[in-house]
């Protein structure tokens, strides 16, 4: 996509995009810069056939993994798990870990969302006349 090109829809407050707006090929998407999320970090990635990552932790965030499609093997402090579309994993930031496409024919597409320090808690509220959030 070339400079300009987005198909990220911005509006006062929002932004709303397809997964394939957000670049091509295999790797990180990068939601977070694309989007303007400033709350937290959040990548899409989508690994080849077979393609394993590299080892890494993180010094602060933790991280929610989300498998959208394929099937993932998930290592954690050397404990391998299986993930397949609509897995998800939590992972604290000290935590070592490694991601590996099972498929040896299909894309795997996850997506990761970090963060430090905190949920907010239950601060929904409906606009004034409105009946309140369901949930």
């Amino acid at each position: 996509m070339a400079e300009g090109d987005s198909k990220v829809i911005k509006g006062e407050g929002y932004a709303v995009a397809h997964l394939d707006d957000l670049g091509e090929g295999w790797g990180f998407r990068k939601v977070r810069r694309e989007l303007g999320v400033t709350a937290f970090g959040a990548n899409a990635v989508v690994m080849p056939p077979g393609y394993e990552s590299g080892r890494h932790y993180h010094d602060q965030q933790e991280e929610l993994y989300f498998v959208h499609q394929g099937s993932l093997e998930i290592e954690l402090d050397g404990e391998t798990q299986e993930l397949g579309p609509g897995g998800i994993a939590w992972v604290d930031a000290p935590v070592v870990r490694r991601f590996r496409n099972l498929s040896d024919t299909e894309d795997a597409v996850y997506f990761v969302v970090g963060g430090k320090d905190g949920y907010v808690g239950r601060d929904g509220r409906a606009p004034e006349g409105e009946p309140g959030p369901r949930g």
